[in-house]
């Protein structure tokens, strides 16, 4: 296919590259000349503007920063849906708002280009690996046509429901990512604190009823695990700015909705507790610096 693919950033930029090895023409912008230029090297085509790079795609893919972005990229005057054939299909990988993801499905609807939003989970190891969790927010008939394509990128590819429902269901799991890294970090701290070796108390944990992703595969305490970032210092992985950004969404929707998410808030003020001690660059499991005596 022909495909406008518009935000080659940590995450775009790998998807991009396996829609290229997967035999597609891809036409790409971004606003950071760099991350046009290493799409190029790997065969992609540079546009100028996104009005250049959708006006004579077959599908677009976006992979944005925020809502703003995905609403200026969309809906301005040299936006996508100024400039795209119709019927052409949209989806938006970015991690949004579902309100958004609505608004701009909705509008796109009127003009005759079915959209899907579709964000990701896998991180840019997965995003690397071609091993992503798509999860989509569509009509049936959108899904069944866009599914094979972004089987290219990922593995697992979720059909969420309608229109706004992947960007649901990003915001539900990350939020439980963060409640839980915070769970094992405070109770890591806590055991090395009263005196048990650090390897052995998550030995037990990840054998008993306390189990958890976040301590099994992505335990933040130094020294228990080889090859996650606590282990490096907290560099690479998932940063907490973001995890932070993602809280903030589900605080914004559940705001919205008048949904109490009395865990998830309090996730969020930690978080924002660590990027403004200047550790918001680290990955997310840096939180357990807030746990550890200096």
């Amino acid at each position: 296919m022909k495909i406008a693919f518009i935000g080659l950033g940590h995450m775009g930029s790998p998807m991009a590259r396996n829609l290229l090895k997967a035999g597609h023409t891809l036409h790409v912008y971004d606003v950071i000349q760099s991350s046009i230029d290493h799409a190029v090297s790997a065969g992609a085509t540079a546009e100028k503007s996104v009005r250049a790079a959708v006006s004579e795609a077959e599908l677009v893919i976006t992979m944005l920063p925020s809502s703003p972005h995905v609403r200026s990229v969309y809906l301005g005057e040299e936006g996508v849906l100024a400039n795209v054939a119709r019927e052409v299909p949209l989806v938006d990988s970015s991690t949004i708002d579902p309100h958004t993801a609505r608004d701009v499905a909705a509008l796109a609807a009127k003009q005759g280009n079915p959209m899907a939003d579709a964000p990701v989970s896998g991180g840019t190891g997965g995003a690397e690996a071609a091993t992503l969790t798509f999860m989509v927010g569509a009509t049936r008939d959108l899904f069944n046509q866009i599914q094979p394509v972004l089987a290219q990128m990922g593995k697992n590819i979720v059909h969420c429901g309608d229109s706004g429902n992947g960007q649901v269901a990003k915001i539900c799991n990350n939020m439980l990512l963060a409640i839980s890294m915070i769970g094992v970090a405070e109770a890591m701290s806590l055991g090395v604190a009263l005196g048990i070796d650090a390897k052995v108390l998550a030995g037990i944990l990840n054998t008993s009823s306390g189990r958890c992703w976040s301590s099994d595969t992505y335990n933040p305490y130094p020294g228990v695990m080889e090859g996650v970032p606590a282990s490096r210092g907290y560099t690479g992985g998932f940063g907490a700015d973001l995890m932070l950004k993602d809280l903030g969404l589900a605080s914004d929707a559940a705001r919205q909705s008048r949904q109490p998410i009395a865990l998830g808030a309090s996730a969020q003020q930690l978080y924002q507790m660590l990027s403004s001690q200047g550790f918001g660059g680290q990955d997310f499991s840096a939180i357990i610096k807030l746990f550890q005596k200096s």
